[in-house]
This record gives C-alpha cells, structure tokens and sequence, in this order.
C-alpha cells in the first residue's frame, strides 16, 4: 500500500497517515477485506502500479547529437502519478551502458553511466524529433502487425489512448486497422500451408480411482489422489495441483465455491485467499465452526491467465465445468450432506443442473435433481469487486442469505 503515496490525490499523505494510525490501534484491521480506508489505500496503490508499469513499456528514446561524451538518448514521457524516481532504476538496470534521459512535465532523470541525476521539469518542445532508428522500428512494425490477431478494446485497455502521443507506433494504428478486414480476407483465402510434421496430441488420461473404499476417509482421500492426477480438461495441465475438499465426512452442510484461487492453487487448500478470509470472517459472526462445515468447489483445477508475473482468476468455461462434475458427484456421494450453499453461478449450475441467475435467485432454498436442498447466494469474492461504498451492505445481505441455514451449520448429518 506504500505505493500509494506516489498517487497524485494531494490528500494522499492524510488517508495513508490515518490508515497507519488505525492498523497501529486496530490490530483486526490487516484481515477486514471491506474496510473502506483500507480499499481506497490498495486502489491508489494499484493505480500506482499500474502507471510505473505503463512507463516501463511506453517510453521511447530518441537519439539526439554526439556532444563528445557518447550518443544520448532522450524520451518524454507524462505519467499520471509522481513515479519517475521510483521507476528511474528499472531503467538503469535495463539500459545500463547507455547515456539516456527522460523528460517529464514534473520531474527529470538521467543517467551518465555513473549516477542518476534527478532535475526539475521539462517542456515537450526539449525532446528531440523523429530520427532514422524511429523509421526502422516503425517499418519493422508494420510488417508483424498480424490483422486477424486484432482486438481493438483490448489494445485500448493494454495501450490507453493518453499514452500514444508518446509512441511513434501510434501513428499507423489507424490505417492498420482500416485495412485489417481486408488483409483478414486475403489471409483467408489464401491456400493453406503445408506442415512440415504433424504433431500427435497426448491421449486424454482420465484420473478417476476404479474402486473406491468402503471407509468414505480412505475414499476421499483416493478421490483427492485422483482429481490431482485429472486431465480430462486443461486446466490441471497448468495448475499447481487439484484443490480438493475439506471438512468431517459427516458435515451436514456442503459450501461449494467455484474454483480454486491463486492461494488455494499454492497451498492446496479451499477458500484460504482473500474471498476465504471474507468467508472465515462471515463463518465468525454466524457463530459457525468451520470444522462442522465440507468446503469445497465445483471445479477442482485454478484456470488463470497471466498478467505480468501474476495469475489473474479465470472463470471456467461450462465444458471445463461439466467435465469436472463427476468429482464434485463422488464427494457428495461419501460426505452424504443434508443441504448444501452454492457460492456464485458456476456452484450453483453445478449442484441444481441448470443455468442459475444468482442475483435473482439469492437467499432461497431449490430443491436439486435428486431432491437435495441448495442455498443459492453470491460468492465472497463477488463482494471484494464491489463498489467500495456498497460492500458494508452487501456483506450484510450476504450474512442474511447465509443465516438460512444455520441449523444445518452447527450440526453433523446423522
């Protein structure tokens, strides 16, 4: 969250100062997901970081004159935020044998090869015009500038408009894009390529044990054995290891969330991330103990896309989910529930057989294809993507959906 004193909110110093002072006498504050001071401090620090990451990819050098010490290089640049001296290193270490600088309407760096020097603004008349070098990068990327790869929302999310005055790129990205469809159809209608091998896929190795033990512990721990080992779909090919469920085999309340999450997919155990500690906290003011609960997922692999270094959470396609529904069918075979909660619309597809609107369905019992009572109602992690100003009173409804099945929470099954 330091990050976020770089934020240009000039009340930046006051949140983050009273935001110290109250993790200092508030000790339960580091594990409250909803607190409002707390969220506010990680969206300045996520913008933060988004805009240093931004400035790593969008700054281009321009080669000015020799003045007798060697070629320097020299970019403009306009950052949202007050960055430059925290990003200044990145440069340093990428370009370490180059003279370079750069230019900022607030604040100016550059190298000699020796130390930074640090300098106050800059106008953008100081950076030097188009050069040779600019020519060549722009004619290299005309030609790998693929048509048929092009997803215009998704360029403007990765590469935002406010950024293109700095990229010489950006010059041909709208011609480019008038001619994809053209350049798509003569790309289709082009004879088709002979491979030079023909790669043979692997064959599907299905996972699940052929018999199972009558002691449903010893059978559940097969069942884990096996969904680690599953490759019925390709998420587990990616995936740390299958997340199986946990809980006494006498729960009488199966959770069953949608997948596991990045933390889950490390630690091989369910509901232990961010929307696990939102859960545990809701479990505390229930006055449910955890140890009488089965918690699950409907999917049993973490699907995910990557973003930088990160893993970012990816919703399970219906296929992915109908695959893997023979494992979450065995585990209610040997923990044998009497009701069930489905957190979000992937859990609850799974155990009623059927397309769920959650929103409207929320905080009511359904009965399943074979009769068992299901509790549908949003999951934890719908609650930490909410409107800041909105999670207080929806984790209050969400506790209200909940509490309709104590009396199964505090129980065992007979």
């Amino acid at each position: 969250m330091l990050d976020g004193q770089l934020h240009n909110d000039p009340g930046r110093f006051g949140r983050l100062y009273r935001l110290l002072w109250r993790l200092t006498h508030e000790p339960a504050l580091r594990h409250d997901p909803l607190d409002v001071d707390r969220v506010q401090a990680q969206q300045m620090a996520q913008a933060v970081r988004r805009d240093m990451h931004k400035m790593t990819a969008f700054v281009r050098f321009r080669t000015v004159a020799d003045d007798g010490e060697g070629l320097l290089h020299v970019a403009w640049f306009e950052p949202e935020h007050h960055i430059v001296e925290a990003v200044a290193p990145f440069f340093v270490r990428r370009f370490t044998q180059m003279r370079w600088a750069i230019l900022t309407p607030e604040r100016s760096v550059g190298w000699e090869k020796k130390r930074l020097q640090f300098g106050p603004g800059a106008d953008k008349q100081a950076a030097p015009p188009s050069d040779a070098g600019e020519a060549l990068w722009l004619t290299y990327y005309r030609h790998i500038f693929n048509p048929a790869r092009l997803k215009l929302a998704m360029m403007q999310k990765e590469m935002p408009r406010r950024y293109w005055p700095h990229l010489p790129e950006a010059q041909l990205i709208g011609s480019l894009c008038a001619d994809a469809l053209e350049r798509s159809g003569r790309m289709i209608d082009a004879p088709a390529t002979t491979p030079h091998r023909r790669v043979v896929p692997l064959a599907v190795r299905t996972a699940m044990p052929l018999q199972l033990s009558s002691d449903p512990r010893e059978a559940l721990s097969q069942l884990k054995e096996g969904a680690d080992r599953c490759r019925e779909c390709p998420i587990g090919e990616h995936a740390t290891q299958a997340v199986f469920g946990e809980g006494p085999v006498n729960a009488a309340l199966m959770i069953v969330g949608e997948q596991p999450g990045d933390q889950e997919d490390l630690r091989g155990r369910p509901f232990v991330g961010p929307a696990g500690q939102l859960f545990d906290r809701a479990m505390a003011e229930l006055g449910w103990p955890r140890e009488r609960l089965w918690i699950t997922n409907a999917v049993k692999h973490f699907k995910y896309e990557l973003l930088g270094k990160r893993r970012i959470h990816k919703t399970p396609g219906q296929r992915e989910a109908a695959v893997c529904l023979h494992w979450l069918e065995s585990e209610i075979a040997q923990v044998k529930p009497s009701a069930f909660i489905a957190l979000g619309a992937t859990a609850a597809r799974a155990l009623l057989g059927r397309p769920v609107e959650v929103v409207r369905e929320r905080g009511q019992w359904h009965r399943g294809p074979r009769g068992e009572r299901v509790l549908v109602t949003l999951h934890p992690s719908a609650l930490l993507r909410a409107d800041p100003a909105q999670q207080v009173r929806a984790y209050a409804d969400w506790l209200d959906d909940l509490a309709h099945a104590s009396e199964f929470a505090r129980r065992r099954s007979s």
